[in-house]
């Protein structure tokens, strides 16, 4: 008899915690213009900063033609990677990637390149 109660009362405390990974939390799901620390936070997917000193938001992803960085390791971005199925043109360097300063512009790759 004690091991159903205790999987009642196990199941009773997680039963809230479930539902709650998918509503805007103090640490997930972060709107536009919220603190972050990395860009999993975001909704947009992009923890953004715009010095070393600032402080990071969320900020929206960049659509086709603005400034952009390719994905990165660090998950805070001083350009926003390209919104979905768009690439960042980016002349990618070693020292880039660690400095995280290899910026490129949004391209659409189904664009009027063949045109």
């Amino acid at each position: 008899k004690a091991l159903p109660l205790c999987l009642l009362l196990a199941l009773l405390l997680l039963a809230p915690a479930l539902p709650a990974r998918h509503e805007r939390g103090l640490i997930f799901n972060l709107d536009t213009g919220e603190l972050c620390l990395q860009s999993a936070q975001c909704k947009s997917g992009c923890c953004h900063r715009h010095s070393g000193l600032s402080l990071a938001r969320c900020a929206p992803k960049a659509a086709e033609f603005q400034e952009c960085s390719p994905k990165s390791i660090y998950g805070v971005y001083y350009k926003c990677p390209c919104e979905s199925g768009l690439t960042c043109d980016a002349d990618k360097t070693i020292v880039g990637s660690i400095t995280n300063s290899d910026f490129g512009i949004c391209k659409d790759p189904r664009g009027s390149g063949g045109l």
